[in-house]
């Protein structure tokens, strides 16, 4: 499968829209210390294992300490990374993946063959691409140091962009000791090959996070750097991670020069952020970010699908993306099905759920009619993740109209991650909804987004048995060429909106803000490799 197949269409995310670049000059700054990069985090990290969940801030502490098979360019396309190179044999039932000179862990010792199928099983048993690569797989083995094999049943093209993929979970490469532990329960240790150690004893919870630069990484030798692909060339020696919920804190301290780099200012603040000559705002990431009401199906009262159904009649998409990012409608979009606006795969198909004039009168009486007798429903939010917040407000104040019984439970952005995990029911400690964004990136195609999947207590959090959704997945995977992945993609949405695995409520772009000074920041995620600071 190629570039087109694996976003599923005809044109790359990159070029289908006009998205807003500020730019605005000053000068250096930053700090005392030029090898010491200050950044400020959307949230503290509450899951240090970035494979037992799909937390954006854990994905991106995983890519400082490990390293990946391969990587993403700004194409979508899969580049070597830890491999040196591949053989593709036997009609692509046979591939070979040789690992490159030079890979060290962070203790000393040599990253090996077996570290690495140890890892990819440890990560296939999380992720939907995986499980679905490891249905087909007949043998992964490591025939040697140096040699990874792969004989499968059948052909599976996407092997390449599944061990690549950014997408959460990332296939990262652990010691094999630590990778042949339970996939469900997180690792202790922090060793990793990557460009960066962490310093864990310098860690202070909902306040700080050190990363120092690891000395005996040794960067590929070629390939341009994008994205996650190419050369990892670690210009500081100390980047640090500064936890300020507060977002006025925040902007303050890239006002003063206390910080280089921040990654979700709220958009009430960017227009001061914007007028300082001494920062820049840049979107990064083309394809946005996609919000989300996700519901426990296992509980009452979202274990009734006719009750998810009547919410669908309450959403109204703006009232969202206002609330997360302001009244500048070319920072967000509306009208957002299942999947990226603006990629192959979205359609219109069953949308006039969502579009057409919300009634909340109409929408109580639905609720009624589907057996809501006022079941209390425990919406779970992060009070100190900004736009995160933003959304579980209006969708406090959406459930409210519809009459529904809400507790609101305000708390830290690392209790809401640890709490989403529980299964018990809301009133001993579990919960009945939450509220998150996924990077577009990890929406536009049924391979690779978390949130559809129905396949029960094996699925992402909330944990929807949908069978007919995992069929019709099935089936995308077996599509011949694009038109009959596109008419799959239409019943999926149409079925989703019967289903309801969550509820979408838009998509908008986030700038990030940086310092004048800081050179060689990729475009995608906060990756630290390659950015500079200029004299």
């Amino acid at each position: 499968m190629n570039r087109r197949q694996w976003l599923g269409g005809a044109v790359s995310i990159a070029g289908t829209a006009a998205l807003p670049h500020f730019a605005i000059a000053q000068s250096a700054g930053g700090g005392s210390d030029p090898r010491v990069l200050k950044f400020i985090p959307q949230s503290d990290l509450a899951v240090a294992d970035p494979i037992i969940t799909t937390a954006y801030v854990s994905r991106n502490h995983g890519y400082m300490i490990w390293d990946t098979l391969y990587g993403f360019d700004q194409d979508y396309k899969p580049q070597p990374q830890m491999v040196q190179g591949h053989r593709v044999e036997d009609d692509g039932r046979r591939v070979t993946l040789v690992l490159r000179g030079g890979l060290k862990f962070h203790d000393g010792e040599p990253v090996r063959a077996v570290d690495c199928v140890a890892s990819i099983r440890r990560w296939a048993a999380r992720d939907a691409l995986g499980q679905v690569m490891m249905m087909v797989v007949d043998e992964l083995s490591a025939p040697d140091d140096k040699t990874i094999l792969f004989r499968f049943r059948q052909p599976f093209p996407l092997l390449f962009e599944a061990l690549g993929k950014p997408a959460t979970p990332v296939c990262f490469i652990m010691p094999e000791r630590m990778a042949k532990s339970d996939p469900a329960i997180a690792v202790k240790e922090m060793i990793g090959s990557g460009p960066f150690r962490w310093k864990q004893d310098e860690r202070i919870p909902g306040a700080r996070l050190v990363y120092e630069r690891n000395p005996d990484y040794v960067p590929r030798a070629d390939g341009p750097v994008s994205w996650t692909a190419g050369p990892k060339r670690v210009h500081f020696d100390r980047i640090e991670w500064n936890v300020m919920p507060d977002a006025a804190t925040a902007t303050s301290a890239m006002q003063n020069g206390e910080a280089d780099w921040y990654e979700q200012p709220p958009g009430d603040l960017q227009e001061l952020l914007r007028r300082n000559r001494n920062l820049t705002l840049e979107i990064q990431d083309p394809t946005g970010l996609v919000a989300m009401a996700r519901f426990n199906h296992l509980h009452p009262p979202f274990n009734n699908p006719a009750i998810r159904r009547a919410l669908l009649g309450a959403i109204n998409q703006p009232d969202f993306m206002t609330a997360v990012i302001g009244t500048d409608k070319s920072l967000w979009r509306d009208q957002v099905g299942v999947f990226t606006p603006e990629t192959p795969l979205a359609n219109n198909a069953g949308m006039e759920v969502i579009t057409a004039p919300r009634d909340y009168d109409k929408v109580k009486r639905e609720l009624q009619a589907a057996g809501y007798k006022g079941e209390k429903v425990v919406l779970i939010a992060a009070s100190d993740f900004a736009s995160l917040n933003a959304l579980a407000q209006v969708g406090n104040d959406m459930l409210q109209k519809c009459g529904m019984n809400v507790e609101f439970v305000s708390t830290d952005w690392g209790s809401v991650v640890q709490r989403r995990a529980s299964k018990e029911p809301p009133e001993k400690g579990g919960w009945s909804m939450f509220f998150t964004f996924w990077a577009g990136v990890d929406m536009v195609n049924p391979g690779v987004q978390q949130a559809l999947r129905g396949h029960g207590q094996a699925a992402w959090f909330g944990w929807p048995t949908a069978p007919r959704l995992e069929e019709l997945r099935n089936a995308w995977f077996a599509a011949p060429d694009l038109a009959a992945q596109q008419d799959i993609a239409r019943q999926i949405q149409l079925q989703a909106f019967q289903d309801v695995p969550y509820l979408p409520l838009g998509q908008y772009f986030q700038a990030w803000a940086y310092r004048r000074g800081l050179t060689g920041i990729l475009k995608g995620l906060p990756m630290f490799w390659n950015v500079q600071r200029s004299a």
